[in-house]
């Protein structure tokens, strides 16, 4: 019996913020995973080693956290005044799907200098040396997000001393703005209340604050489930019981927010929403060992991603917590203090992060105009990722 070849498919292994990802330019797919379906979903899965019950992805990119379980793919764009198109695919570790139901905010910092060294940017707004403002329309959410890119003697400058809370070494500073970030085709409270009363079946009443700006989240006070806000991944992640019950959390969430038309559709929807907690600022020590002092920060945040918690913090849940604290009322805004704020710094497992955010009511709809925030890129690898011919 005789079996295919593998192929060469053209890629990058790159960095973004606290994620890492295959990126592709659309062009250089295979024909028929130029355009979205199985045979695309297929090879993109295969590229990074899933679905493996094993969930250790050993045969492919991935690296076993949803951190690492990412691809993205850019094309030439379809909006007026941008350099880019930006398509971000989730890919699951142990089930056989590709979630394109939102965006990547920690692998966006990457795409400003794919597209920049991926030949999207027209050389004329390139200069020798500064910063090269990148135009994105984020394919997934259908928004603007502008990358600001060092560049030094013609380049994209990846090394720097720009520290990221989450990453081991220090890079060069990415600044990125996510402009109207909420979601576009409804309210950015979703509910119409800057709390609710959520109802999960075996958990009871819960109080939430459920928003849809960088990505949906669901927010929640963390003594209400019986955490502090300064957990680390194991003290979530080794209890079966803890990640049933977020799920089943996420699950009602969605449906309340209208995501969803019932509980099952949530497990073919692992990226969105996120579930998140929030607590008043505390002492604690981060997975490094560093020491967080309660007196640096404004408030205590927890996320979790594709069914575990983050290890950092999702760039995307950035947004959603730097936009919901600039609401007086919110879940995030009362922990953090309450009041009116355009910035706030909050503790996550790997340590701190800083994240600046315009929202206003108008005619009683709150809405955001940008979220601001700083990452760092750089390229790991590069040159063709191999994948079996039979695969798509």
């Amino acid at each position: 019996m005789s079996f295919p070849p593998q192929i060469k498919v053209p890629a990058t292994y790159m960095r973004g913020g606290t994620s890492k990802g295959a990126f592709f330019r659309l062009q250089d797919l295979p024909e028929a995973c130029q355009v979205p379906g199985e045979a695309r979903d297929k090879l993109l899965l295969r590229v990074i080693g899933s679905p493996d019950p094993y969930e250790k992805q050993i045969d492919g990119l991935g690296n076993a956290t949803s951190s690492t379980s990412k691809t993205v793919i850019l094309a030439a764009p379809t909006q007026p005044d941008h350099d880019v198109d930006y398509l971000f695919g989730q890919v699951a570790i142990d089930k056989p799907f590709v979630d394109w139901s939102g965006n990547c905010g920690n692998l966006t910092a990457a795409v400003g200098a794919f597209a920049i060294n991926g030949g999207f940017v027209s050389k004329d707004r390139i200069p020798e040396n500064g910063t090269c403002v990148v135009r994105i329309w984020q394919a997934n959410i259908k928004k603007t997000i502008v990358a600001h890119v060092p560049i030094t003697n013609g380049e994209v400058q990846e090394t720097g001393d720009f520290e990221l809370d989450g990453v081991t070494f220090p890079a060069a500073e990415v600044k990125i703005e996510f402009m109207d970030p909420a979601d576009g085709e409804g309210s950015m409270f979703p509910t119409g209340n800057l709390v609710d009363d959520l109802d999960v079946p075996g958990i009871g009443t819960l109080k939430a604050t459920m928003i849809n700006a960088g990505i949906p989240t669901i927010f929640l006070n963390a003594e209400d489930i019986g955490y502090k806000g300064t957990e680390l991944q194991n003290d979530i992640n080794s209890d079966p019981k803890a990640l049933a019950m977020f799920e089943t959390i996420r699950a009602h969430g969605a449906v309340k927010m209208g995501l969803i038309k019932d509980v099952a559709e949530a497990a073919n929807r692992q990226h969105t929403p996120k579930v998140a907690f929030v607590a008043r600022p505390a002492d604690y020590v981060s997975s490094s060992g560093k020491p967080i002092n309660a007196a640096d920060i404004d408030v205590l945040v927890r996320a979790l991603s594709m069914g575990k918690l983050h290890h950092a913090m999702m760039g995307t849940a950035a947004v959603a917590i730097a936009t919901a604290s600039a609401i007086p009322g919110t879940l995030v805004n009362l922990a953090a203090g309450g009041g009116d704020r355009t910035e706030v710094t909050f503790g996550h497992p790997s340590g701190t992060l800083g994240v600046g955010a315009e929202a206003k009511e108008v005619n009683g709809e709150w809405t955001a105009t940008k979220a601001i925030m700083s990452r760092s890129a750089r390229v790991i690898m590069e040159g063709w990722v191999r994948v079996p011919g039979d695969t798509f």
